[in-house]
């Protein structure tokens, strides 16, 4: 008779099958379910044979099949599916089981449904799962958030399938209810800049050298063997040489609509709320937004006009290339450095204590943004666990100012060949403005003061003033 299962997997979508079969290939027993009992028999059918599977018909027979205290991992879609799921196992938990969601769920849904299943004895895990289908099945990395005792009962589990880079697990804990839910929103934020920025530079070797989908993967696959060597530069070449069967090249071929699932938009949001100045990734999530008005666009191309002479990139094909690379690598680090002050920002707020040394660690394998480049933000935060932004890390300070002058020609060739670079060019602004000692927000302050008296400080004396502009020009001290 086969065992009791050490963990149940509900939901057999892609990323559920494969984390349970992957699960099941480290020596786990599994129990397996899914709402439709069809789905749950070709798993079964298809890959019964790569481990230990008990297939449940029921939600009744799924937790009975469960290891006390049971551990479930919930792979279903973010939102009510998630709330309906819990409801449906609700009957038949006791106090002290786990629940895991390991969907990209919202970090204050995370928040409410741990208050509420403490309330009711069980314990809540929100976990980021990233890597996609093929990470979910050879290994992910993991961002588990809740406590550390629930944890500790799924660590073996979890480490276990989890990416592996230099014998180190891509898991660690993150933090107490929505933080792993938190880390794996702004990773993915991360992840449209990063897509963003590789679009844009695609789009200006493209239209300024003309270079075609082949000779532009050439160009990436070169760049994955340098500083930039990551998965999405990677996999941009492998995009760019497929073949169309029908002729040609495949990208050439794809519409030009960006669609997005949410976790970008919220991760903007919560910079709002935040005060942090996530400009590159925001731009990102604009840009998804503009391609989706893709009639629109088609009609504004034939009534809105550009410079009367398109002037083209400047210098030769060679140098652009070069500068391309290293712009890119520099606008990089301002989205990187960014959503790591994002996290640093939402650790204060909501009290996680995130280890923000660790978040790089676990993101150098088996997630969408491993980068070779990680190992760099390990090692400032390892010197420097208070470091304020990583573009204050030597390393990055070097390769920042290093950057300089190709930054700089990238973003004026792109204006000049009417290209539009949002993410490059609010990077380079973001920059530009947070190496300022002195702004021209004086003049903000000095207009909020004149139209709604709210006062401003002064360079040379403490305290809030306010200048009667429109009465007799005096400055009193409130």
């Amino acid at each position: 008779m086969t065992d009791k299962a050490r963990i149940g997997v509900t939901g057999l979508a892609v990323m559920g099958q494969n984390l349970a079969r992957n699960l099941a290939h480290h020596g786990f027993v599994v129990a397996v379910h899914n709402r439709t009992v069809e789905r749950t028999d070709e798993f079964y059918r298809a890959y019964g044979s790569e481990g230990t599977f008990i297939a449940a018909r029921d939600v009744a027979d799924f937790t009975a099949a469960l290891a006390r205290p049971r551990a479930i991992l919930m792979m279903v879609k973010a939102g009510q599916p998630v709330d309906d799921v819990i409801a449906e196992l609700l009957p038949h938990l006791e106090a002290g089981d786990i629940l895991i969601d390991g969907g990209n769920s919202f970090f204050e849904d995370t928040r409410r449904r741990t208050r509420d299943l403490e309330g009711r004895g069980l314990r809540f895990i929100g976990t980021g799962v990233s890597g996609g289908e093929e990470g979910a099945l050879n290994g992910p990395s993991i961002m588990p958030g809740g406590t550390r005792e629930a944890y500790a009962h799924v660590e073996e589990m979890l480490t276990s399938i989890a990416a592996q880079v230099d014998g180190t697990p891509c898991c660690t804990y993150i933090g107490s209810d929505g933080a792993g839910h938190y880390v794996k929103m702004v990773h993915n934020g991360i992840e449209y800049g990063d897509m963003q920025l590789i679009a844009e530079t695609y789009d200006l070797l493209k239209g300024s050298l003309g270079l075609g989908s082949g000779e532009l993967a050439d160009v990436f696959a070169k760049w994955n063997e340098g500083a930039l060597n990551s998965y999405l530069i990677e996999i941009t070449a492998a995009v760019l040489r497929k073949r169309d069967p029908a002729g040609g090249f495949l990208v050439d071929s794809i519409l030009d609509e960006a669609e997005q699932k949410g976790t970008g938009r919220w991760t903007s949001q919560s910079a709002l709320e935040l005060g942090v100045p996530l400009t590159a990734i925001t731009e990102a999530v604009f840009a998804r937004m503009l391609s989706a008005r893709k009639a629109e666009r088609e009609a504004a191309a034939q009534v809105l006009a550009g410079p009367a002479k398109r002037n083209g990139a400047a210098g030769n094909n060679v140098r652009l290339i070069e500068d391309a690379r290293d712009a890119l690598y520099a606008a990089k680090i301002v989205a990187y450095a960014q959503g790591f002050e994002q996290l640093a920002a939402a650790s204060a707020e909501y009290g996680w204590k995130l280890d923000l040394g660790s978040l790089a660690t676990i993101w150098r394998g088996g997630c969408i943004i491993r980068a070779a480049f990680l190992d760099r933000i390990k090692e400032a935060y390892a010197a420097d666990a208070n470091l304020e932004n990583l573009m204050l890390a030597p390393y990055f300070r070097d390769a920042l100012g290093n950057a300089q002058d190709a930054w700089r020609r990238v973003v004026a060739a792109a204006i000049d060949a009417c290209i539009p670079v949002p993410a490059s060019s609010s990077a380079l602004a973001y920059y530009d403005g947070y190496r300022r000692a002195r702004g021209p927000a004086n003049l903000i302050q000095g207009l909020r003061d004149y139209f709604g008296a709210h006062t401003y400080r002064r360079i040379d004396k403490d305290g809030s003033f306010h200048t009667r502009w429109s009465q007799d020009g005096s400055e009193v001290q409130e």
